[in-house]
């Protein structure tokens, strides 16, 4: 442990990463720009697990830490369906949770928009040929690819999507 540390103040590791934080202060200027004026100054956001490895749930509460802090752009994750504005759905439709993913949609207001959050929503991945597998039949508004992807690639990806409105 002690040659671990010697190395660590020899070599000066830093644990910051300066370019990226450059680029997710402009990231989080133009996502509160785009909320204040599609959504009024508040997006609110449903997570639903239609079946995934909780990966990608995983690193969603990552953007609650506060390096990300979507709080304070005016992004929240709500408990309910019917206050959210899109809903954000991870993981392969599996039979048990079909039935409750088109119960959230249908509950959220109008207008509404479905965000997939990882590769398996796309193309089910491994799972494509097992028997407890659904299958998509959602409208899906935008995909944020990965697996998982990164809290940064997360962020990139609802600016993407609110570029689209």
């Amino acid at each position: 442990m002690i040659r671990f540390w010697q190395k660590r103040f020899k070599n000066r590791v830093l644990t910051e990463n300066l370019e990226f934080d450059k680029e997710i202060i402009k990231i989080q200027k133009e996502i509160k720009d785009k909320i204040k004026k599609h959504f009024g100054g508040s997006l609110a956001i449903r997570m639903v697990d239609s079946g995934s490895c909780n990966a990608c749930e995983a690193e969603c509460n990552a953007l609650s830490n506060p390096y990300y802090d979507l709080e304070r752009l005016g992004i929240h994750f709500v408990a309910s369906p019917r206050h959210a504005d899109v809903m954000l759905v991870s993981g392969v439709m599996t039979m048990n949770m079909y039935h409750h993913v088109w119960d959230c949609y249908n509950q959220m207001p109008s207008p509404k928009w479905v965000i997939a959050l990882g590769d398996c929503m796309k193309d089910l991945g491994e799972f494509e040929k097992t028997y407890a597998i659904k299958g998509n039949d959602l409208k899906i508004d935008y995909f944020i690819e990965g697996c998982p992807p990164e809290p940064k690639e997360i962020i990139k990806g609802i600016l993407e999507f609110l570029k689209t409105l």
